[in-house]
């Protein structure tokens, strides 16, 4: 899996250069830069397409992912940079918002003061805010270093836990035959809990929501106007519609319906689906009913 994994990021490599522009244009638009420092199990997360889109939501995001990444003994082959050894490397290219993601290739019994010298490193890059992910525990090892990562978030006010060991739990058809290696629906998974994370903490911006719930009916034959409305998000919104809408009517990019719909079909009732994208490329849907009088 993990080679089809990496066929995959091939293939779409492409389209993850292409959102380099994106993220620049993010960051223009003031939204918070984001460092996400990962070993090979994160590195999935980057590899899959819609996971990165998801991670990516409402910040403006640097993936330093790769495999063997350890936090600061050598790395082992391909030997990646360390996580000390990228803060050094980034310098003011790192994000004020640092998600760390890396474990699985420590030593045990250096994992504690190791991480102590990446938060150290850290804060004194001046990141503002260290969001940890705990390891998943398929090996024992991985419950003293998780113990670890909860005892430096007890003694810093600037680090965060996300718990993926606890979120992943109940879930083995997110992982490969290792236990720990991510899927397709593992990688989505991480993605979503830590920007649920993010938003919660304020850091990412909410994407746009549909805030219109229903609308006014109308008579076939006659003019119809409506205005979709939206919340959230960063403006302006485009509007563009999934679904059928009675001849006759047309949703504008601006998020008006209009137009004189000819006469109702039997039912007059008809369903479809909005889609608002805000100035962040982000998305929101809603299905709402239109019903039309003969």
């Amino acid at each position: 899996m993990r080679r089809v994994l990496q066929q995959l990021a091939v293939a779409v490599g492409v389209l993850i250069s292409a959102a380099v522009p994106l993220a620049a244009a993010g960051a223009a638009r003031g939204l918070e830069h984001v460092t996400f420092i990962g070993d090979s199990v994160a590195s999935s997360v980057r590899d899959v397409p819609s996971a990165r889109a998801r991670l990516a939501q409402g910040i403006d995001l640097d993936l330093e992912v790769e495999p063997c990444r350890r936090l600061e003994t050598e790395s082992c082959p391909p030997r990646p940079p360390t996580v000390l050894d990228l803060v050094h490397q980034l310098g003011s290219q790192l994000g004020p918002v640092v998600v760390l993601a890396v474990g699985y290739n420590d030593p045990e019994d250096l994992y504690a003061s190791e991480l102590a010298d990446v938060l150290d490193a850290f804060a004194t890059a001046k990141v503002k805010h260290v969001f940890l992910l705990t390891l998943r525990a398929v090996r024992h090892p991985y419950l003293t270093m998780n113990d670890a990562i909860r005892a430096e978030a007890a003694k810093r006010a600037d680090v965060s836990i996300i718990d993926w060991n606890l979120y992943s739990r109940s879930h083995p058809e997110w992982f490969q035959d290792d236990g720990l290696h991510l899927t397709w629906s593992g990688a989505i998974a991480m993605a979503t809990l830590v920007n649920k994370q993010l938003l919660a903490a304020g850091i990412a911006v909410p994407g746009p929501r549909v805030s219109t719930a229903s609308l006014p009916a109308g008579v076939g034959g006659r003019p119809y106007a409506a205005r979709l409305r939206a919340v959230s998000g960063t403006a302006t919104y485009r509007w563009s519609l999934l679904g059928r809408l009675p001849l006759g009517l047309h949703l504008q990019s601006s998020g008006l319906l209009a137009g004189t719909p000819r006469r109702a079909d039997v039912t007059g009732v008809y369903t479809f689906v909005v889609r608002v994208i805000d100035a962040d490329d982000q998305v929101g849907t809603r299905k709402l009913l239109l019903r039309l009088r003969r």
